[in-house]
């Protein structure tokens, strides 16, 4: 019996990213610390734009703890024989799990500023304005260190051209980007707010500021659901590489017919696929896979081959046996 070692491969897609694990750590303790700054002061400067902002940027802080959790996770399970195709996917779940909190907070931030919007209070614009500053900068600085990450990562982190380049995206880390981005936004729009309270009395600013936040940050939320959620649901039947795959069979084996294919997402720009031929020539799995070897985003490949004047088996699970039908 052949010893099956020389021929096993490892199933770990994804590379992992280091540098954006790092600094979504770092992210996390400066966003806690610049969080607690802006509760304490909005409650007692009575500032709705900075209260808000303190508020989403705790739920932002959580976010990014998911999303440095994930990391942590996927890099401890990488050699889990539990996970069939590796643990990218953890990185994904973190990613969605930090966009459904931010459609949290967006919705907060919106109650919160209809409610100001209707209850007018007194603000004390000349320490809100300080506070708010420093939060921009801090947003500023936690963006800079995930978008270093997020270049670094790409950079080295995807292998065909041919895909979409939202596919080469680090899901997670994008989530975090997101969240620091959607804390930078409303830091901006705090600003605004209190610059026109205090010069141009315009008080109902600050609550109007905190709707428009509200709106951009659940903007940002159901993109990144959506482009989890595919990811998690297989949902990549449409991405460049399954055409290009049809094409592979068509040119290079005429006579060949696709029974079957599927291709879904095992990493950063990188798929899986089961594809099931029939033909009437001679023809290897083999063969197949070095046609197939053209586009390098294609990892782990799997064919089936049936001749066409064979019989096929169909399973029948109400008998648990298989039965014979001709083709």
């Amino acid at each position: 019996m052949p010893d099956p070692k020389p021929f096993q491969h490892s199933h770990q897609f994804n590379e992992g990213n280091p540098l954006a694990e790092k600094n979504t750590l770092r992210a996390v303790v400066i966003t806690s610390i610049m969080m607690v700054v802006e509760i304490v002061g909005g409650y007692a400067l009575n500032s709705m734009a900075l209260l808000a902002d303190g508020w989403h940027m705790s739920s932002h802080a959580l976010a990014l703890g998911v999303s440095a959790g994930a990391y942590v996770l996927a890099r401890r399970l990488a050699t889990d024989r539990r996970f069939a195709f590796g643990t990218w996917k953890i990185e994904v779940l973190g990613g969605y799990s930090s966009a459904l909190l931010l459609g949290v907070v967006a919705v907060l931030m919106l109650v919160q500023s209809v409610e100001h919007l209707v209850h007018p209070a007194p603000i004390h614009y000349d320490q809100a304005i300080p506070i708010a500053v420093v939060g921009l900068l801090v947003n500023l600085l936690c963006a800079w260190l995930l978008k270093d990450a997020h270049h670094h990562g790409h950079d080295h982190g995807h292998a065909h051209d041919h895909a979409s380049h939202d596919h080469h995206h680090d899901l997670n880390l994008r989530s975090a980007y997101l969240h620091v981005m959607a804390d930078a936004a409303t830091s901006v729009l705090a600003i605004l707010a209190l610059v026109g309270g205090k010069f141009l009395g315009i008080q109902w600013l600050d609550p109007v500021m905190g709707i428009v936040g509200a709106v951009l940050v659940a903007q940002w939320a159901v993109s990144l659901i959506k482009q989890s959620s595919r990811v998690l649901l297989d949902a990549d039947m449409d991405a460049p590489v399954v055409e290009e795959i049809r094409e592979v069979v068509a040119e290079k084996l005429p006579g060949t017919a696709i029974t079957d294919l599927h291709v879904w997402r095992v990493g950063k720009g990188r798929y899986a696929c089961i594809l099931g031929l029939v033909t009437d020539q001679p023809l290897s799995p083999a063969v197949v896979r070095g046609y197939l070897a053209v586009h390098e985003e294609l990892v782990h490949v799997t064919v089936e081959i049936a001749k066409a004047d064979a019989p096929a088996m169909v399973f029948c699970p109400t008998k648990q046996h298989a039965l014979t039908k001709s083709l």
